[in-house]
């Protein structure tokens, strides 16, 4: 039975890293920009540092949502292994799905200020486990094919058919396809489609790793920059073309304008780039893994982070918040330095209560913090 893979809990915690200089950011820094390609929103940044300081977190939601796919797949085939029936299985995935979406309500929108119907990430990724509680059972090459087909052709949905002129309509829209922050409590920045694809090939991923030859770890690593350089060449043709997967076109020459994708929603740019950098990400976390000394130091540190990323995820937005919830700002504003010491620091205590929460989970296995 394949056992835990480090290399993805590298790649997981390198993202949850990101994700928080890009909350603690939006929480304090002045400078900090968002709502790339929201309603074809071109968002404009004070400088190209702080462009650049928001794009590298653009790795995250990415990352985030197709290792979630592949750590489904680990799990689910663990679970039959040990003799769980695959309805015991999808019942428990619906379970961790509706978990999500009410920690959703009740912990993250809070956190960021935002309506309690707020469809974030951890929304998404809620509401795509719901569907992948029967949707797994298709064949591993239906699910790839599909995923591809709705990334690639996403741009092309129409839902003029579902009315938006009341609530249920809209907020539907919203949740499937149409990001939008336009009408309150109706809200929401990540959409099913095209996560639920994105999910999918990482489904797939976790799939093909269970059948692989682990005698042979450096074909794999050769693998995955192959498909890490492949995913940032056909990136480079979209935005060269400048017409189809682009979401937002590029409206000049600069470094900028090649590297401002959509990703509210995500077009197929930011998909290929992200997916590409995520690849050699994985790539580098699986040669990392081949050290002695992989799980010390600043590796271990992140790899803490990655093992545990939904309880992560949940304790740095209130501590990076600080502030009580009925403030929708911060009663201060940190200059660019002094907002990256608060997150260093952040990340040092964040490190010793993941790796706290690690042990107590550990002890406790059939607690509801199974679902965390």
């Amino acid at each position: 039975m394949l056992t835990r893979l480090p290399f993805i809990d590298f790649t997981r915690g390198i993202a949850m890293v990101l994700m928080a200089w890009d909350h603690v950011s939006g929480f304090w820094n002045p400078g900090h920009r968002g709502s790339e390609g929201l309603l074809g929103n071109r968002t404009v940044y004070p400088d190209f540092t702080q462009f650049l300081l928001r794009f590298i977190t653009h790795y995250c939601a990415p990352i985030f949502i197709f290792l979630a796919g592949t750590s489904l797949a680990l799990s689910t085939h663990k679970r039959l292994s040990t003799g769980a029936k695959q309805k015991e299985i999808s019942y428990h995935i619906f379970k961790r799905g509706v978990v999500l979406i009410l920690l959703a309500v009740f912990v993250e929108s809070p956190a960021f200020g935002a309506s309690p119907l707020y469809f974030g990430v951890i929304s998404c990724i809620g509401l795509c486990f719901i569907i992948f509680s029967f949707y797994r059972r298709l064949p591993t090459l239906a699910i790839l094919t599909v995923s591809i087909l709705i990334i690639v052709a996403h741009p092309f949905l129409n839902l003029s058919w579902i009315p938006d002129t009341n609530p249920a309509g809209y907020y539907l829209r919203v949740i499937l396809h149409e990001p939008s922050f336009q009408r309150y409590p109706y809200e929401g920045l990540y959409p099913i489609i095209p996560w639920i694809g994105v999910m999918g090939l990482g489904w797939c991923f976790g799939t093909f790793l269970l059948t692989y030859d682990w005698s042979n770890t450096i074909k794999l690593i050769a693998s995955l920059v192959g498909a890490g350089a492949g995913l940032l060449s056909a990136w480079f043709i979209v935005r060269l073309f400048n017409g189809f997967g682009n979401l937002v076109p590029r409206t000049g020459e600069t470094l900028e304008d090649w590297l401002f994708v959509s990703k509210y929603p995500p077009d197929l740019a930011f998909i290929l780039w992200t997916l590409g950098g995520m690849s050699f990400l994985l790539a580098l976390g699986l040669a990392l893994q081949r050290w002695k000394g992989f799980e010390k130091g600043i590796a271990g540190v992140i790899l803490s982070f990655g093992r545990v990323p939904l309880f992560f995820y949940l304790a740095h937005l209130w501590f990076y918040r600080l502030r009580p919830v009925w403030m929708t700002r911060p009663p201060f504003q940190l200059d660019l330095l002094s907002t990256g010491v608060f997150w260093i620091v952040g990340l040092t205590i964040l490190w010793r209560l993941c790796l706290r929460y690690e042990r107590i989970k550990s002890a406790h296995p059939d607690s509801l913090l199974k679902y965390i």
